[in-house]
């Protein structure tokens, strides 16, 4: 299977830094730091090898373009979309773009946390609300970043419990971009800010009272184990402590602030709002044939539900449940899917799990979440084949963790088993299909 038919898929813009040459996946990197349950390529040649004795893959009917962590950064999703050959753009508008003959053929898939770090959130928004009305078929995925606001701003507004009174402050500072940008667009100072309570009074209404450090552990302890609470706690302790230094320097009042966030509110959580779409349309998982793709990753009981009753299960109980109690959903396995790192703290996914998807047809889980500079990577976790395909698109992060440049490129999954990783910061595009990886290793079917 030759490599060359497979450059022309890439868009060739020296503007955006990407690849123009494509290598087999490389699987094994010196000094790649490795998650809890993470392996390299012994571990994932066994997993592919079981995974393939299981049956054939089912591919997607058509390609899908799987981009995730955007986090704010508008110009990194249409570099983005432009390398994976899925626009054009006409100029330097945010809006200034339409649809290639693949991208109306395409899934565009957008893996979660499109909010949080910068440069802007709204910016970030009104792009891919414009690509969805361009016609392209787009899923949109809840990312934690994205939960977090929603829980924190139903928080906002619902009765005050001992285990949902931190939920808005639990934002801290990654909140108040977004927050500035509401109050200069849609706040009105002036009628807004007539009818709200003094600073104090206003600060009251967003933190957890005194009373909460008491009553948390108590009544969180039948979500939580201990270890998880007391990192809650310990969090909670220094997010409400910076909560009005971090307002200030934003340069909003905590009044401000209060404005902000019911504006926010308003236009993110009630039917009629402006951004009201984004969570109207998110789901918790997708699935296209054997790939399962999600933010983060999947524990025992969510791989035993969707094995059950199958994906479309799991996304009504994320949108039931996310509506409810804030902190009770954010902490059970449907919130899991959104933030797990296979840590401790997380619900687990074992053998047994790992045995439910492969029932279920399911092979590889395409997530975000990890952030890595090299672009995208594959991974065996518990036994199950994950590909990581955030690849630190946001220019916040970029420049937090000494990358260049506006970050760029797509996971690129077609139907004829050709899975693609374009990255800026990777000098050759990555290919991995499993029937010639299996070759390789001489452990084809």
């Amino acid at each position: 299977m030759p490599l060359t038919p497979l450059l022309p898929r890439i868009a060739h813009d020296a503007d955006l830094g990407i690849p123009e040459s494509c290598i087999l996946w490389p699987l094994d990197r010196p000094n790649d730091s490795l998650m809890p349950g993470a392996s390299r390529a012994p571990d994932l040649v066994t997993s592919l090898a079981r995974t393939n004795a299981l049956g054939h893959w089912d591919w997607p009917e058509k390609p899908v373009v799987f981009i995730s962590d955007l986090h704010a950064d508008a110009e990194s999703l249409l570099r983005s979309l432009v390398a994976a050959r899925a626009i054009l753009r006409g100029g330097d508008g945010l809006t200034d773009f339409s649809l290639t003959p693949f991208g109306r053929s395409c899934q565009i898939v957008i893996g979660g946390d499109c909010l949080d770090k910068g440069p802007s959130n709204l910016d970030l928004l009104d792009s891919l609300a414009w690509l969805m009305k361009s016609g392209a078929d787009v899923v949109l995925l809840a990312g934690n970043h994205d939960l977090r606001l929603y829980l924190g701003l139903e928080a906002l507004t619902v009765k005050r419990k001992s285990v949902n009174a931190h939920m808005f402050v639990r934002m801290g500072k990654k909140v108040m971009p977004l927050l500035k940008e509401v109050f200069e667009r849609y706040v009105d100072a002036e009628t807004a800010m007539a009818g709200l309570p003094d600073e104090t009074a206003c600060l009251d209404l967003m933190v957890p009272g005194k009373r909460w450090t008491r009553q948390f552990p108590r009544a969180a302890a039948q979500y939580m184990n201990k270890a998880a609470i007391d990192k809650e706690m310990r969090r909670l302790k220094r997010k409400t402590e910076k909560f009005a230094d971090h307002a200030a320097e934003s340069g909003l009042s905590i009044r401000q602030l209060y404005a902000a966030a019911l504006k926010c509110r308003e236009l993110f959580v009630e039917p009629s709002g402006r951004y009201a779409w984004f969570f109207q349309c998110m789901k918790a998982v997708h699935q296209s044939g054997s790939l399962l793709f999600v933010h983060a990753g999947i524990d025992d009981h969510m791989a035993a539900q969707i094995s059950s009753k199958g994906v479309a299960h799991v996304n009504r109980r994320f949108r039931k449940e996310s509506r409810k109690d804030p902190f009770v959903f954010y902490s059970g396995t449907v919130a899991n899917l959104m933030r797990t790192k296979y840590r401790d703290v997380d619900h687990p996914l074992t053998e047994t799990g790992v045995e439910e998807l492969h029932l279920a047809g399911i092979k590889l889980l395409v997530q975000g979440h990890v952030n890595r500079h090299n672009g995208q990577e594959l991974k065996s976790k518990h036994g199950l084949l994950h590909l990581e395909a955030d690849i630190t698109l946001d220019r916040h992060s970029r420049s937090t963790e000494g990358l260049e440049g506006i970050g760029t490129g797509a996971t690129i999954i077609y139907p004829d088993g050709n899975i693609l990783g374009i990255s800026r910061d990777y000098p050759h595009a990555k290919l991995f299909n499993p029937a010639r990886f299996l070759q390789q290793h001489g452990l084809s079917r």
